[in-house]
């Protein structure tokens, strides 16, 4: 179990709560602004020091407060020994974590617990714009690569020095070579660890999109930001004109996607709304799924309003995959009769209601 004891104060309408979860399933619900959601942002919080809703931290801290607070008890690596974890922010901005009495980066808390969320906004992955499919490749390649992280910063620290100068109008031969030499230095090996996190996940989400989605056969393929037929140097050098006339670099990993096709054609075009809901499901679980074989590490999964994304059906068979899964998974729904009669007996299983930013816990399914 990655949380066992969760604290929450002050985050919108949830003044004080404090909760137990399951290992396992986390079922909230309630009425429609009742402060479902704003349990998921304050778990999101905890595990990124940001909402998933919003850039605008000061809407997240309840009126009249100058502080909110999510606080913890953590085993982040199933080994049996809970660590406490906290999370503060002041509405001047500063923003504090701490875990085992230490004070950790962005980067350590993010790989303290990987957070997955499935809410209204996953939904257009596969619609959106590149940067949001670049995103879900990164949390990939983040976690499954202790020197992602490293290549990623160090590339896009180099590109915005080369976007500066080329925003200048004018760049010596010598400079230039010296920068396009630094971004292909780390632009290559970034791009590998992408390539090769998408050819692992491939299989993953085949096999479950197979279950999810009968008779729909769904081909993806990581677009590196450039013509792989060339390297990244000559690209640079073959676009320079170009760049700079632009002021920004048109070619690099800034630009990689993932591509979606369904018999040759756009998924985003030939696909159902609700088939894309599925796509995107299936996309998700492998994520989890893949996670946990490389890692043998739970994650925790923050679903919006689950029953009202899927159909019953789909809604069954996506919460047998989280059931099968090692993950721990809190799930809003307005109404709990369904997502709570799906799971088996043996299912480490909560409800909670959430009613006006309180939070009770109901009785489970049997008892």
């Amino acid at each position: 179990m990655l949380i066992s004891q969760l604290q929450v104060r002050n985050v919108r309408n949830l003044a004080a709560v404090e909760l137990q979860p399951a290992s396992r399933i986390n079922l909230l619900h309630g009425e429609n602004g009742s402060g479902k959601t704003s349990l998921l942002e304050a778990i999101h919080l905890l595990g990124l020091g940001r909402s998933f809703r919003t850039q605008q931290y000061r809407q997240l801290i309840r009126s009249e407060q100058e502080e909110l607070l999510v606080f913890a008890q953590i085993d982040p690596f199933n080994r049996g020994e809970t660590r406490p974890l906290g999370v503060s922010r002041a509405r001047e901005g500063e923003l504090r974590v701490r875990y085992a009495g230490e004070s950790i980066g962005s980067a350590e808390l993010a790989s303290l617990m990987p957070l997955l969320v499935i809410n209204s906004d996953t939904f257009a992955l596969l619609e959106g714009s590149p940067s949001v499919r670049r995103q879900f490749i990164d949390w990939g390649g983040f976690h499954s690569d202790p020197g992602f992280i490293r290549l990623w910063r160090g590339f896009h620290r180099v590109l915005k020095q080369r976007n500066s100068l080329l925003k200048c109008g004018k760049i010596d031969s010598r400079v230039r070579a010296l920068w396009d030499a630094e971004l292909v230095a780390f632009a290559e090996p970034l791009t590998e660890l992408r390539s090769a996190y998408v050819e692992a996940l491939i299989p993953v989400f085949e096999e479950i999109l197979a279950e999810l989605l009968t008779g729909v056969q769904v081909q993806l393929r990581f677009s590196p930001g450039w013509d792989a037929k060339r390297s990244l140097a000559q690209v640079l050098e073959e676009n320079f004109e170009r760049d700079l006339r632009q002021g920004f670099s048109s070619s690099g990993p800034q630009r990689a996607d993932l591509r979606f096709r369904v018999e040759g054609q756009d998924a985003a075009e030939r696909l159902s709304r609700g088939q894309k809901k599925l796509v995107v499901s299936a996309l998700k679980l492998a994520q989890g799924a893949l996670f946990h074989r490389q890692s043998q590490r739970a994650c925790v999964y923050l679903i919006d309003d689950l029953p009202s994304e899927l159909d019953e059906r789909h809604c069954r068979q996506f919460c047998r995959f989280l059931e099968k899964s090692a993950n721990q998974c809190f799930i809003t729904c307005v109404d709990p009769s369904l997502l709570s009669r799906v799971w088996k007996e043996d299912t480490a299983l909560a409800l909670f209601r959430v009613d006006q930013g309180t939070i009770s816990q109901s009785a489970a399914p049997g008892e």
